[in-house]
């Protein structure tokens, strides 16, 4: 899989992708032009500390892949830490499958794994990757525990859906020894 980072000209396909039934169940993200706009230009143009990727699986783009240290993020660490301990230099990941087409293949699982490498790579200092889950999401939990990850806790926090009643597992996964 190929990570490349998003651009202004990824806008709409991110835009269509959450319109989606699958992602947008669990996403719940307003789609306006004006929305995806405000939450998803700070990554390529600076102004927000999130990394945000489209996942390429030759030929095609099947997805999007988001990483954060939480400590750019003072209230989600703060919520984080009513759950588990958050080490410093702690990264987390958002992500999706966005084509239909490519769900149920294991290419999450896959994304997950190699966008894990690749927080070590470019994170030296970070030793431990957490990520939140709705337990409504067994799809996203499954892969995370597919590729490597543990679960350490079940508890609230704010959901993306307020259909959800919040309760999310918690997974993390540790860099490995001489990694």
């Amino acid at each position: 899989m190929q990570f490349r980072r998003t651009t202004r000209e990824d806008l709409p396909l991110i835009q269509t992708w959450l319109q989606n039934l699958h992602v947008a169940r669990f996403w719940f993200h307003d789609t306006s032009d004006e929305a995806i706009e405000r939450d998803f230009a700070g990554s390529f143009d600076g102004t927000e500390a999130s990394e945000d990727f489209i996942v390429i699986h030759e030929p095609d783009p099947i997805g999007f892949i988001q990483r954060y240290r939480f400590s750019d993020y003072p209230d989600d660490q703060a919520e984080m830490e009513t759950l588990v301990e958050v080490p410093e230099d702690t990264l987390s990941i958002d992500y999706f499958i966005g084509e239909t087409r490519f769900t149920g293949q294991g290419l999450g699982t896959a994304m997950i794994k190699e966008m894990v490498d690749k927080c070590w790579d470019d994170y030296p200092s970070s030793t431990t990757v957490i990520v939140p889950v709705a337990v409504a999401n067994p799809a996203s939990w499954r892969a995370l525990l597919a590729a490597g990850f543990t679960q350490i806790a079940t508890g609230y926090l704010k959901p993306d859906n307020p259909v959800d009643d919040g309760q999310h597992h918690v997974f993390r996964i540790d860099r490995p020894s001489g990694r």
